[in-house]
C-alpha cells in the first residue's frame, strides 16, 4: 500500500537524485506498487541517461492509458536496490522468444508514496525520463519545474514564469526530415517561438554554428520563430533584454494560444513587476488539453520497450 506524505527536500543536492519516468500501462504501475519494482533496458541507460545514473529516488509519469490521472505524476518512491536482471526472469511466465535475453536493469523500490498535489503537464505531454533533483522535485507544479539541463535554462525558465508566459521545456518537433530538441517551445496564435540558451563555447564552434544555422533555417520554414541568448545576456541582462524579448515575441505573435481558452493571452508589460497577476484559470491544472504529439522513433519511446 502506497503511502500518502508531503514531499521533504533533503540537504544536499545532487544532479540526477530523482529519475522521472514513464509509466505506459496500469499493468506497470502495479508492478511498482505490488511488487516493488520498475525496470528499463540497460542500452537506454546507457543513451539516455548515463550521466545522471544511478537515482536514489523514482517517480512516476502516468500516460493517457490512466484517464483522468494521466500526463501526471502521482506517485514516487526511494531506490533500495538496482540489479541487472533478463527479461527470463523478470517475467518468467513468459513464452521463451528472442526478448527472453535482453538486459534490464531492475530498480527496487520501497513502498509507492502519494504526491499530495501531482505534478501536471500543462499540453499532456508525452515524455520518457526526466533526470532532476529532489529540490526541483520537491517543488514542482508542473512538468516542465523538473528540467534540470543548466543553470542558463533555470533562470530564463524563472524569468518567463514570473512574466506568465507558458513555455515547453526540451520540446521536440519535427521539422523537414528532422526531429530538434528545443530548449523552450512557446506556442503562440500566429506562429510558434523556439527559446535558446546558447552556451559560451558556441559562438566558437564553427560547426556547432553551421548546424544550429541549418535547425533555425528548417523550424524557420515550418513556422518557428528562433531567439538565442547567450550566458552573458542572461546573467547580466535577463530582466532587460532577454526577458523583455521573448515577451515582446510573444505579443508580436498574437499571444500565447492556451489549452482550452477561446482567445490568445498577451503579456502584459507590468507582470515580471508583480502587478498583473495571472487568474487562477492560468493554473497549470486547468489547461488539460492535448498539444499535438511528436511520432518519435522507436529509440524514443518508452513503448517499443515491450515490443
Amino acid at each position: 500500500m502506497e503511502k500518502h506524505k508531503k514531499r521533504k527536500p533533503v540537504e544536499k543536492q545532487k544532479r540526477g537524485e530523482v529519475l522521472v519516468a514513464i509509466v505506459p500501462r496500469p499493468l506497470d504501475l502495479t508492478y511498482a506498487r505490488e511488487q516493488h519494482w520498475y525496470r528499463i533496458p540497460v542500452e537506454h541507460v546507457e543513451k539516455f541517461l548515463k550521466r545522471r545514473w544511478p537515482p536514489k529516488w523514482l517517480a512516476l509519469y502516468q500516460t493517457k492509458a490512466f484517464g483522468a490521472e494521466g500526463y501526471a505524476v502521482h506517485y514516487y518512491a526511494h531506490v533500495e536496490k538496482i540489479s541487472m536482471v533478463t527479461r527470463r526472469e523478470l517475467f518468467p511466465e513468459e513464452a521463451a522468444n528472442e526478448k527472453a535475453e535482453r538486459r534490464y536493469y531492475k530498480i527496487s523500490l520501497a513502498p509507492l508514496e502519494r504526491l499530495l498535489r501531482p505534478i501536471v503537464s500543462r499540453r499532456l505531454r508525452r515524455i520518457v525520463f526526466i533526470p532532476t533533483t529532489m529540490e526541483k522535485f520537491t517543488n514542482a507544479v508542473e512538468i516542465n519545474d523538473l528540467y534540470d539541463e543548466s543553470p542558463l535554462e533555470d533562470k530564463l525558465w524563472a524569468a518567463m514564469k514570473r512574466l506568465g508566459i507558458h513555455a515547453e521545456r526540451q520540446d521536440y518537433v519535427h521539422a523537414g526530415e528532422q526531429n530538434y530538441a528545443l530548449d523552450f517551445a512557446i506556442y503562440c496564435a500566429k506562429g510558434n517561438i523556439d527559446v535558446e540558451t546558447d552556451g559560451d563555447r558556441w559562438h566558437i564552434d564553427a560547426t556547432k554554428s553551421r548546424l544550429d544555422n541549418r535547425r533555425d533555417n528548417d523550424l524557420e520554414t515550418y513556422g518557428w520563430r528562433t531567439l538565442r541568448f547567450s550566458s552573458q545576456q542572461i546573467r547580466e541582462e535577463l530582466e532587460t533584454y532577454c526577458a523583455p524579448t521573448v515577451s515582446d515575441n510573444v505579443n508580436h505573435l498574437g499571444g500565447i494560444e492556451e489549452p482550452g481558452k477561446f482567445m490568445p493571452r498577451k503579456i502584459h508589460p507590468q507582470a515580471g513587476k508583480g502587478i498583473y497577476q495571472p487568474s487562477i484559470f492560468d493554473s497549470a491544472q486547468t489547461n488539460q488539453t492535448r498539444a499535438p504529439e511528436l511520432d518519435l522513433d522507436d529509440d524514443e519511446l518508452w513503448k517499443h520497450l515491450d515490443d
